[in-house]
């Protein structure tokens, strides 16, 4: 049997070579320190468990309407008002399976053939790979720390063709946790909508963000669609939810897209997340981002005790993006000799663009457990 062509376009992660192998180890009885993978080690608050088991307990289990259920859809937009005070139509809120669900949406309404969408290297791999799913070019924009490995207005100027139909930026983003400022934000939009096209933002991260206000580029544009997420700041991976606001003359088309791609969002997540918005579920979410925090501190400096250069502070998310140049070899290559060596696992920056002497530790372990993995670290740089 033969593949789709699109399948050629479509690259594995790599770090799933790295996590699989971590979980053999672990297996096999290692004490294996999980420094890879984009999910904090805290549970879902319960508060939203509790909301879940009440809606299957309540028999809240068919199908709903393909942009979610009303009540969720003016939670999310009474959260915008209270959070932001921006004014947002609940209308123009779509509920999705996960953020990946609203990327899916967006891009199909967006990318023809050939389309040409403007990304961050580094960035988020899926996001170029449904890109090229829908047959569309990712355009991988080579982006430094001189802009915080963030795109800008002027990436906007030099990489537009006509063909290009959007660009997709990350506040905070992933994998380098920096967050574009309101100033920047109101650029690229205005730079996109001046060629036509779309700027789309992605927040999921959203929230889990250090020594600076919370911010949504709704605030600045009516006219971008923003991306965000139950996954990180609401600590719901696995109820798989998220949603996306768009302008509100593209919501009739985006619900037909929803209606055949995936019917509805998850039902009893979306009454569980009622619970995400209540002031008892806030102030925890707020305890655990404190301690991602102090986290973030404690990691970034003893990184760089150690060597690896963070050449953009991260300002969000739960990640450090670190150079390993210094390591003198490809940092794929050093996180598999890290991991047979001294069971620490982190992601190699191959998975998120061109640049392979980056590595990407994610600071979602205790902070007690953070110390061992670079005591960890320590004892296998200096043992050759």
């Amino acid at each position: 049997m033969r593949y789709a062509q699109r399948l050629s376009q479509i690259e594995p992660f790599h770090v799933m070579r790295i996590l699989e192998a971590a979980q053999q180890m672990q297996a096999a009885g290692r004490d294996v320190i999980h420094l890879e993978v984009g999910e904090p080690d805290f549970p879902t608050p319960q508060p939203i468990v509790d909301a879940g088991l009440r809606a299957l307990a309540d028999g809240k289990t068919f199908y709903t309407g393909a942009c979610g259920i009303p009540q969720l859809r003016e939670a999310i937009a009474r959260f915008y008002q209270t959070r932001f005070g921006v004014g947002v139509d609940p209308g123009r809120i779509i509920v999705t399976p996960g953020a990946s669900g609203a990327l899916q949406l967006i891009l199909a309404l967006l990318v023809d053939q050939d389309s040409e969408v403007l990304l961050t290297d580094p960035g988020y791999p899926c996001n170029r790979h449904l890109v090229s799913l829908l047959g569309g070019q990712p355009v991988n924009v080579p982006v430094g720390a001189d802009t915080r490995f963030q795109l800008l207005a002027p990436h906007i100027e030099q990489h537009w063709h006509d063909n290009t139909v959007a660009a997709l930026v990350a506040s905070p983003a992933n994998p380098t946790g920096t967050v574009l400022e309101p100033h920047e934000i109101k650029a690229l939009a205005q730079a996109c909508n001046a060629r036509g096209g779309a700027l789309i933002v992605d927040e999921i991260y959203q929230g889990l963000v250090y020594g600076r206000p919370h911010e949504t580029a709704l605030t600045l544009d009516e006219d971008l669609f923003v991306v965000n997420s139950f996954s990180k700041y609401f600590q719901m991976t696995g109820w798989r939810l998220g949603w996306l606001v768009s302008p509100p003359q593209h919501v009739v088309a985006l619900e037909k897209l929803a209606q055949n791609l995936f019917l509805a969002p998850p039902t009893s997540a979306q009454w569980a997340a009622l619970a995400a918005f209540a002031p008892e579920t806030l102030a925890m979410i707020e305890a655990r981002r404190q301690e991602l925090d102090a986290r973030r501190q404690y990691l970034q400096s003893a990184l760089e005790q150690l060597g690896f250069g963070i050449p953009a502070t991260p300002q969000g998310a739960f990640y450090l993006w670190a150079d390993a140049s210094h390591l003198g070899r490809p940092a794929a290559h050093f996180c598999e000799d890290l991991l047979a060596a001294q069971a620490v696992a982190v992601t190699p920056g191959d998975d998120f663009g061109s640049q392979a002497n980056f590595l990407r530790f994610a600071y979602t372990q205790p902070t007690n457990i953070l110390e061992q993995a670079c005591n960890r670290i320590h004892n296998y740089l200096i043992s050759g």
